[in-house]
Order: structure tokens, then C-alpha cells, then sequence
């Protein structure tokens, strides 16, 4: 082939690359558009990807909230904060539907934290979460918010006005404009059923997608089921604190309060009264109406007390027809005059079939009359039963504690029997103890904690506290059979010591697990007689207390001992002494059977009416321990 030829044939290859590169030029461009499209997407996806994330770590974060048991303010208030600080809004908040004597309002209970608070003080000099807040009057907002549909809107300025109109116009326009807020997005939150209040979210964009509407209405149900579980955990916790007959608060929550109370009132030199008050004549309404309507006079008492009790009282019913009413910041003159007020409604409250109910109520005030919560307790307890001894319905103010002496005899017996061995204690427990009763004033807590170790020393499964508990319930029963004050000091004197006498008693006796030889058996009989005669008979201040412990193992039909006295021959003190003795026992570990139930217990009690003690004392005693269950 010629040089030409060659040429010729190389030219007609280039014709034909430079045909095909020609022809495909429409291909590569569609390639790469298509791939500038697919890059577009993907990024798009990534951004919506990475909004999923976020929201689903927000919903992470309200169901960790939901299942913490804190308080609804603090699950509220970390959900607002979650749609800030992982969704970009600018500022949030719910807003709670309240009202009160003036009429329907709204407050806000839950705010995100961020310097928007800060800015609107400084424009406005005052908290928003401080407004008593109304509802915007515009009827797009209403009718949204009762169809239960999210209402999105850029009118701010319509929004916040309407929510507090008293704000200046002019400085609100420059605070929407200062604050780069474009719109605001509403979302109705309802609970149980009906309108709770709203969750609104302002953001700096003017327009939303369906998708986060979509994540809002989701939220917002997040929202309403953590109302929901709050709801439900405050209303067990008020039911661990509240009476369920009355709806004031129980026993337990008044003693956990008083004590907090004398803290601050401690802090700040600042008085406090306690008001006992105990509704007169309740076991004959009981007798002649029928306990249905002894429990419509009790909370007759209860409905009195929250009606004359400031936001700041405590009233609370300690059990049976006792009640209790904390007055913070008030002094001895004040309590009374709270009192004798109180006294004069109960006296006009007027209840079919029964009539007109009375009580009689006892004032004490602490930092006046004492400084010890459980002795200021004890006084006003006092006065209130001198109430009663003095013809019902009426006040009396209680005596200062230094007029009080039944702790005083109780610690002078407790170092006689301790520092003169009258007992067989170990000599380093005992002067322990002799250091703790002269070191204290004349504290009962303290008083209680000395008996329990010498309790313990002759019954290993002793509860701690278990003897204030005994006094405690020893004193309600003798309150039951109008025991004159006089008497119930014995009483408590005698709960103190009456086991005393155990202490003398072999320990592998006490602790046998086998069945008690009739030798072993006479052995404990003597207890009685031993703590009476041998341990506190040289002691002169408890001479008086004597028969009381001497007689307390005496049964109601005879059986008992030492001297098989029956019937109304047993002093009630002694009665109420067994009974009470036996009841805790029941509770116990035992060497030769295993504790029983509070119900077993109360069972057995009941069975033993007419045997250990007139059914009447068992009744009583049921009574009264079952409504401190309550």
C-alpha cells in the first residue's frame, strides 16, 4: 500500500472516532446530570436522615423521662428543652389551663432554658413565667385547639398579645424583631379527656414540612402520656400520704412534716402551733346511729379544718376522731384564737339524725411551751384531753413542758435501776446508758432509745422503736376509757418498765424453742412480781406505778397470775398493758413459731375477748390500730 493510501485510511479512522465522540455527547451529559440529580437527593435524604435521628433521640429522651418517677414539672421541662436543643427550635414552652375564683387562665409550667428569658426581662422587666396568662382571642387558634389540631402561624404579634395583652406594642414588635423569631407553631395537649393546655414552639423559619408536623402531633403525644404517668405516680404518692376518709394528710406525713417545720423554725427563731382537736362523744353516735354516720361527723370535723386552714397549714386526721392542724409562723395567741374559731364552726355544723357535734381541742406552740417536737406533741395531746376532762367542747392551752414530770420520774428510775445494778447489765452498757439519760433533756426520743436497749438485751428480735409505738397505741386505748391525765402517765411509766423484770430471767428460758416445763414456766410467772417487788419497790417515785406492772399478766376470765384476779378487779392500766404487750409479741420472731401478720394478729386479739380481756378492750384496740393502718 502506498504513503497515500496509509494517509487515507488513518483519516478515515479519525472520521469515524471523531463520528462516535459526536454521536455520544448526548450521553455523557444525561450521565452526568443524572448523577448531579442523585447527588442532590442523597443529600437531601442525609439532611431528613439526620432530622429522624434527632427527633427519634428526642422521643428517646422524653420515654427515659416518662419512666424516671420525677416530678411532671421536670419531665416537662427537660421535653421542651429536647425540642431546642436537638431540633433547632428557638424557644419553647407549654402552657397549663388553669382557674381559680377570677375566672379561667393560662400559666406556664415548662420553659426552655436559653437567653430569651433574659432578653424579654431586660425588654419588659419582669419573667414571662411570672403572667397570668390569657387565652388569645382569634378564632382560627379556637377552633383548631377544639378540633385537637396543630396551628401553625408567622402573625407573632397577634400570638403574644393575646397572651399578655398588657405588654407594650412597640417594645413587642422590637422584641420579635430582636429575637429573629418568624413563626410560632401550637399544638393542643389534653389529659384524661379534656384540654390540659398547649406545648408552642417558635422558630426562626416561616414555613414548616408536613414531616415535622407530623413530629409534633407525635411529640405532643408523648407529651400528654408523660401528664398522664405523673398524674398517676402523684396520685399514689398521695395516697401514701393522705387519709382516704377525710382527704387530709395521715399521721406519717404530719410527723415527717413537723419535723421539717421545727428545722426552719429552729433556723429562724420562729414559732409554729400545733391544734389537737378530737370530736367529742363519737362512740355514742357510733352506738346509737351506726358508724356510717360516726364516719360523716369525722369528716364533718375534716371538712371544718380545710375550711378554716390557710394554704399554708397542715391539718391532718391522726386516726379514729384525732386531728391534728400545724400553724407555721403562729404563737400561743394566735393558735388560740385559730382555735376557739375553729371550735365555734364545728359547734354550728348540724348533721342529719345526729344533730349538732362539738370538739374539744388542746393549743401548744413550739419554741413557747417546748422545744422538743415530741414532747410539744405530747402537751398539746394533753391540753386537748384536759379539754375533754373539763366538759368537752372547749380550748385549753397547753403547760409549759418544765410543768411536765412523767419523763422526769422515767429517767431518775431508769439511773437508779442502771447505776445501782439492779439489773444484771453489762457494766460498760450500763453506764453508757446512765451517761445518755443525765447528758439529755428530758428527751423522749432518747427516753424511748433506752428502753429499746434494754429491751434488747433480754429479747434479741426487739424492734427498734417499738416501745414508743407501744406507748403511743398504750395511750390512744387509755384515752378511749377517759383515764385521767394522772393515770396516763402511770400508764406510761408502766409500758417502760413493765418487762423489766425479764432481765432477771435465764436467757436459755426466754430463748427455748422446745416446750416450757412447768418448772420453766412458774419462772416467767414471777417476772412480774420480780420488775414490781424486787427491781422498782426500793425506788419511791414509781410506788404508785407498782400494781399496775404487778397486775399486768392478769387474764379478764381468771386464768392469769400472779393472783388469778378476773374481771373489773384487773386495773384497765394492767388490761391495756397485756393486750398491747401481746400484740407486739404476735408481731415478733418467736424461738418456737414465726411472726404473724398484722391481720393474724388482730384475729387472735379478737378471739381472746372475754378470756385475756373484756371483749371491749379488744374492740377498742382493733379499732384503733386499724384506723392508723388507714
Amino acid at each position: 500500500m502506498s504513503f497515500f493510501d496509509n494517509i487515507r485510511n488513518f483519516k478515515n479512522r479519525l472520521d469515524r472516532v471523531d463520528s462516535a465522540v459526536t454521536t455520544g455527547k448526548p450521553s455523557l451529559l444525561e450521565v452526568y446530570e443524572i448523577n448531579a440529580k442523585l447527588e442532590a437527593e442523597i443529600e437531601i435524604r442525609t439532611r431528613e436522615l439526620d432530622r429522624a435521628n434527632r427527633q427519634m433521640l428526642t422521643l428517646q429522651h422524653i420515654w427515659d423521662m416518662m419512666n424516671s418517677s420525677k416530678p411532671l414539672s421536670s419531665v416537662l421541662n427537660a421535653i421542651v428543652n429536647s425540642l431546642r436543643g436537638e431540633l433547632g427550635y428557638m424557644y419553647s414552652f407549654i402552657v397549663n389551663e388553669k382557674a381559680d375564683n377570677d375566672g379561667k387562665y393560662l400559666q406556664i409550667v415548662a420553659s426552655s432554658r436559653d437567653d430569651l428569658d433574659e432578653k424579654f426581662f431586660k425588654k419588659f422587666n419582669c419573667n414571662i413565667t411570672d403572667f397570668r396568662m390569657k387565652f388569645p382571642d382569634l378564632k382560627e387558634l379556637k377552633d383548631t385547639i377544639e378540633k385537637n389540631q396543630i396551628y401553625q402561624s408567622t402573625n407573632l404579634l397577634e400570638l403574644i398579645q393575646g397572651f399578655m395583652p398588657e405588654l407594650e406594642v412597640e417594645k413587642l414588635k422590637e422584641f420579635i424583631k430582636d429575637s429573629n423569631m418568624k413563626s410560632y407553631i401550637l399544638v393542643p395537649l389534653t389529659s384524661k379527656q379534656t384540654h390540659f393546655g398547649s406545648l408552642v414552639v417558635y422558630s426562626s423559619r416561616e414555613s414548616v414540612s408536613g414531616s415535622e408536623l407530623n413530629f409534633l402531633s407525635l411529640f405532643a403525644k408523648q407529651i400528654e402520656l408523660s401528664i398522664t404517668i405523673a398524674d398517676l405516680f402523684q396520685a399514689v404518692k398521695e395516697q401514701a400520704i393522705t387519709d382516704g376518709m377525710t382527704g387530709l394528710y395521715n399521721r406519717r406525713y404530719f410527723e415527717e412534716f413537723i419535723k421539717k417545720e421545727a428545722t426552719r423554725a429552729d433556723r429562724q427563731n420562729q414559732k409554729f402551733t400545733v391544734i389537737g382537736l378530737d370530736l367529742d362523744h363519737l362512740k355514742q353516735i357510733n352506738d346509737v346511729y351506726g358508724h356510717n354516720y360516726g364516719d360523716i361527723a369525722i369528716k364533718a370535723i375534716a371538712e371544718v379544718l380545710k375550711n378554716n386552714a390557710r394554704s399554708i397549714d397542715i391539718a391532718a386526721r391522726l386516726g379514729g376522731e384525732e386531728f391534728n392542724l400545724l400553724l407555721p409562723g403562729v404563737d400561743s395567741a394566735g393558735g388560740c384564737i385559730a382555735a376557739e374559731r375553729i371550735r365555734k364552726a364545728i359547734e354550728a355544723v348540724e348533721l342529719e339524725k345526729i344533730g349538732h357535734i362539738t370538739a374539744s381541742l388542746g393549743v401548744a406552740t413550739y419554741l413557747e411551751h417546748s422545744d422538743d417536737i415530741s414532747e410539744l406533741l405530747e402537751i398539746t395531746d394533753r391540753a386537748m384531753y384536759e379539754s375533754k376532762r373539763n366538759g368537752r367542747n372547749r380550748v385549753t392551752i397547753a403547760k409549759p413542758a418544765s410543768e411536765t414530770s412523767w419523763q422526769e420520774v422515767a429517767v431518775n428510775t431508769f439511773v437508779d435501776i442502771l447505776s445501782k445494778h439492779r439489773i444484771p447489765i453489762e457494766d460498760a452498757t450500763s453506764k453508757l446508758l446512765v451517761q445518755k439519760l443525765q447528758e439529755m433533756n428530758i428527751n423522749n426520743e432518747k427516753l424511748y432509745q433506752v428502753a429499746d436497749t434494754l429491751v434488747s438485751t433480754y429479747n434479741p428480735e426487739h424492734i427498734s422503736g417499738g416501745v414508743k409505738q407501744k406507748v403511743e397505741l398504750a395511750v390512744s386505748l387509755a384515752k378511749r376509757f377517759d383515764l385521767s391525765k394522772d393515770a396516763i402517765d402511770k400508764l406510761k411509766i408502766a409500758i417502760l418498765l413493765y418487762d423489766i423484770g425479764n432481765t432477771m430471767l435465764p436467757r436459755e428460758i426466754l430463748q427455748k424453742k422446745e416446750p416450757l416445763s412447768e418448772e420453766d414456766k412458774a419462772s416467767i410467772k414471777q417476772h412480774p412480781v420480780i420488775a414490781a417487788r424486787e427491781i422498782l419497790k426500793p425506788i419511791s417515785n414509781v410506788v404508785d406505778v407498782l400494781p399496775i406492772i404487778e397486775k399486768h399478766h392478769e387474764n379478764w376470765n381468771g386464768t392469769g397470775y400472779p393472783e388469778r384476779l378476773a374481771g373489773e378487779a384487773i386495773p384497765v392500766e394492767s388490761q391495756i398493758i397485756l393486750i398491747v404487750d401481746a400484740y407486739f409479741a404476735l408481731l415478733e420472731n418467736r424461738p418456737y413459731r414465726e411472726a404473724m401478720s398484722k391481720d393474724e394478729a388482730l384475729e387472735l386479739i379478737k378471739q381472746e375477748g372475754n378470756r385475756k380481756w373484756s371483749e371491749k378492750l379488744a374492740l377498742e384496740f382493733i379499732g384503733i390500730v386499724r384506723n392508723d393502718a388507714d
